[in-house]
Formats: C-alpha cells, structure tokens, sequence
C-alpha cells in the first residue's frame, strides 16, 4: 500500500516537522488529518495543503488524553481508519541542573509532552489499529535520545524514554500487524529552538544552526524521511532513522 489514500494522524502538526509532513503526504495522496494546540495554525495549513478534501484537523494538547482520544476518533468517523499515527509533538525547554530556573515545573512540561504525548497517542490509537491487525506508529526522537549534551538532561531523558516506549511497542504489538518507527533529527532549523527558555543557550544554538544546509536540517527533510517510512510495504518495518546535518559532530 503505497502512500495514496493512506490515512494519517499527525500530533504536533502545526509548525516545523509536523506542518512539512502534513504537507508532503497531502501532495502524494494520503489523507491527513493534522492536530496541535493552535487552531489558527491548523486552519493556515488547511489552506495551503494540495488537496484540500484530504485534510482534516482538530486542536489537541497530547498531555491530556481524552483530547487525544478525540482526535483518533474524529480521524475514524472522517475516513473510516488509521493507517498511520505520528506523534511528533515535542519542547526542547534546555538547562544545566545548577539552573534555579530549570526546575520541576520545566521538567514536568518536557515530560507531558514528549513522553506522556507519545503515550497518550499509542493508547488511544492501538485498539483501532488491533482491530485492523494493520498499522504504523512514528514518534519523533532526536539524536539528543541517544548521546547527551550540557544543558540537555531532561530533554535527552525525554528522549531516550520515547526510544525505550517505541522499541517496547514493537515488541508487543508486531504479530498483531502494528509497525512502530523512530526519527531521530539532529540539529532541525524550525520553531522547537525558540522552546528553548534560556535566552543565550538559544542565541548559541541559533547562531550555530545559521542557514547552512551543512550545519542544520530543513523541515522538509524530515518530512522525506516519514514519507520513506510511510511508503515502504507491509511487512517492511523501518524501526529507527538517525538524520544529521552533514557538518554536525553530536
């Protein structure tokens, strides 16, 4: 089954990653129904998408899990399944521990959303995709969930924790037709960096990133990725996808 008429959910859709991938795989054919917490941005991105009649949406903040819940929902009672689920919504809030102000509350956001997020959208997902004994959970990580860096403590934990959630998903769920896979973006020139809540961290980064294709990654480039992912045959499971800038050391 190839990406035409694949029906898929994206969580964190509406700037960066999500918003290039929703517009990708409305071009190829998919039928897409995007969500995230800005209603506004939703509606921008209805009204860019290729075909229109393909495209549905719904506000959602993945922390809570009956707002989840109803996107699955809504996305079933519109097009009749779930082919894919990418849980791409994330904040990158960064710090060194001795921080005052990188404290429980930041942490308990980066939590919330990177990992509680992913939870909440396999949970609700899973019982439509049993049911098909067919699907495709992608749950973006970063290259952060596998080395770690100064000032990244809770985020690189976030992230590795949803590497651990996609690795136990595949295990549990392969023989009922499920397929689960990992992104792992380096260094990504989108809004995540203005996440950042440290005013010089992000100046550092910012610079770094620049507009340097060598340096940084594009949205659009993830958006490839996920519609490598999302085209491949059924019994093909591309399990985990590191993506770096050519010039990135980390």
């Amino acid at each position: 089954m190839a990406i035409k008429n694949k029906v898929v959910i994206i969580m964190g859709a509406t700037s960066g990653m999500g918003r290039a991938t929703a517009l990708k795989l409305n071009k190829e054919g998919a039928k897409v129904f995007i969500s995230g917490r800005r209603k506004e941005r939703l509606e921008e991105i209805a009204k860019e998408v290729a075909y229109p009649e393909n495209l549905k949406y719904l506000t959602a903040d993945v922390s809570q899990p009956q707002e989840v819940r109803a996107v699955i929902d809504q996305a079933i009672a519109d097009f009749g399944r779930v082919d894919v689920l990418f849980n791409n919504a994330g904040v990158m809030p960064l710090g060194r521990l001795s921080d005052p102000n990188y404290d429980i509350s930041v942490w308990k956001r980066i939590f919330d959303t990177n990992l509680i997020g992913v939870l909440n959208g396999i949970k609700a997902v899973l019982p439509q995709m049993q049911k098909q004994q067919s699907g495709l959970v992608i749950s973006t990580s970063s290259v952060v969930g596998h080395v770690v860096m100064p000032a990244g403590a809770a985020y690189s934990a976030s992230k590795f924790g949803v590497r651990a959630i996609m690795e136990t998903l595949r295990q549990e769920e392969n023989q009922n037709g499920i397929r689960s896979a990992i992104i792992s973006p380096g260094a990504t020139n989108t809004e995540l960096i203005h996440s950042i809540g440290n005013e010089a961290i992000e100046k550092n980064l910012s610079e770094s990133f620049g507009n340097d294709a060598d340096y940084s990654l594009r949205a659009e480039d993830i958006a490839n990725a996920v519609a490598y992912i999302v085209d491949q045959p059924e019994h093909v499971d591309v399990n985990e996808m590191i993506i770096r800038p050519r010039k990135q050391e980390i």
